[in-house]
């Protein structure tokens, strides 16, 4: 191709730009909202359009758009292009493309982060030269080309990213599990999972599809797989939780799927301690642990936490995303929580569902306010965990800035 159009220019878009000007094409960049990239990308030839208003026109003589994960299809550049007969590819369509070595992918609702993670772990553990990408914050256009015949990418791929894939192939696949998310922006139950189950479309028959015990029907032709929790693994991993074990299980497959021997398998397994934000356990401050989970962005997420954690003392809410809580308020109920503290836009209707399963709460607004009272309330074994079951924007950038304002809030105590 000559001339490419990028649609949204945050982390994962800049790093679609940076690559095309590398591989010669020309680039027009286009973001509504700005973007901090703006300097790099002009000095490495992108022609940067911002904010509101960016004429329809833009589309015209490109030969592909490049969309973001953060831009919906109803965008109307996106539609523009379409209508035109424009490509339009996801951020991880171009990167597989610009890449020789194989693509292992991870997908589903929760779990995908630790995953990757746990299988860089075993294939690094095993000599793999290897690059952990994708929706865990490194763009997979912003990997170097490795040609050794041990390396390979590990990719963790959100249903924002697969629903604008065309060719994207995983040697190895992975579908952890599929509850509702994003209902938001997906039409419904259906379309998000179909959008997850696109990872396996491409697949050969010399590919390895791995999915849950029992899952339905997959696309694509991939030798299925399928893993439970309670399988047999080589050393048992170091983080808490049946779902962890779950995610561990998955890994082990798809390391195995590329190779790799037992004995690595379980030298990751014993390396690796987990992540921030995901049942990180920030301290202890008078026989009260505290846990930092601010990634348990949906319900199911913090269903998780809250078995990993039962007894617990636990802090919900932030932003609507259009889940319901009834079956979290049930998991609340049947782990014994001890009191719920429950902050942001989706503290009434969490508040609601905790009140027809007889769950002790109190609406506290934000949470700071939620992590003092739950610290005066707390006593020493106790455990108070933050498990939002929300996303974070209606008081927070992200899962992150909200996790790093708890663990300074728990420093402070």
């Amino acid at each position: 191709m000559s001339r490419a159009l990028v649609i949204g220019l945050a982390r994962s878009g800049s790093a679609a730009a940076l690559a095309l000007r590398r591989s010669g094409v020309s680039v027009v960049g286009v973001d509504g909202d700005g973007t901090r990239e703006v300097g790099r990308l002009r000095e490495a030839g992108v022609e940067v359009r911002l904010g509101g208003g960016i004429e329809p026109g833009v589309v015209d003589g490109v030969e592909v758009v490049i969309k973001s994960p953060g831009v919906p299809s109803s965008e109307p550049l996106v539609a523009r292009a379409r209508a035109a007969n424009v490509p339009v590819w996801s951020e991880v369509e171009l990167g597989a493309r610009l890449l020789p070595q194989p693509v292992i992918g991870v997908t589903g609702t929760n779990g995908k982060t630790t995953t990757v993670e746990l299988l860089g772990a075993m294939l690094r553990a095993d000599g793999r030269r290897v690059a952990v990408a994708g929706n865990v914050g490194h763009p997979l256009t912003a990997v170097a080309p490795d040609d050794h015949p041990e390396a390979a990418v590990v990719c963790e791929l959100s249903s924002f990213q697969l629903e604008d894939i065309v060719q994207f192939r995983a040697r190895a696949a992975v579908l952890l599990n599929v509850t509702p998310d994003h209902l938001d922006r997906h039409a419904s139950l259906e379309a998000y999972t179909a959008s997850k189950l696109r990872i396996f479309e491409n697949q050969q028959a010399d590919d390895v599809a791995i999915v849950p015990a029992g899952f339905g029907p997959v696309p694509g032709a991939g030798q299925r797989v399928e893993f439970s929790v309670d399988e047999p693994l080589p050393a048992e991993p170091l983080l808490p939780g049946p779902h962890n074990r779950a995610n561990a299980v998955a890994a082990a497959h798809a390391a195995r799927a590329r190779g790799v021997l037992e004995s690595s398998i379980a030298e990751g397994l014993g390396r690796f301690r987990g992540l921030a934000h995901r049942l990180e356990t920030i301290r202890a401050v008078r026989g009260v642990e505290y846990v930092n989970d601010s990634k348990a962005t949906n319900p199911e997420a913090a269903e998780q936490a809250l078995l990993a954690y039962p007894g617990a003392r636990v802090i919900l809410g932030g932003s609507l995303k259009g889940s319901s809580f009834d079956a979290l308020a049930r998991r609340a109920s049947e782990t014994a929580v001890s009191r719920a503290y429950l902050i942001g836009e989706a503290a009434r209707r969490i508040a609601d569902a905790l009140a027809a399963e007889g769950v002790d709460h109190v609406e506290l607004g934000d949470l700071a306010s939620a992590l003092e009272q739950a610290s005066a309330d707390a006593c020493e074994g106790e455990v108070v965990l933050l498990a939002p079951a929300c996303a974070s924007f209606d008081q927070f950038n992200d899962f992150e800035h909200r996790g790093a304002r708890f663990r300074a809030l728990v420093e402070a105590l």
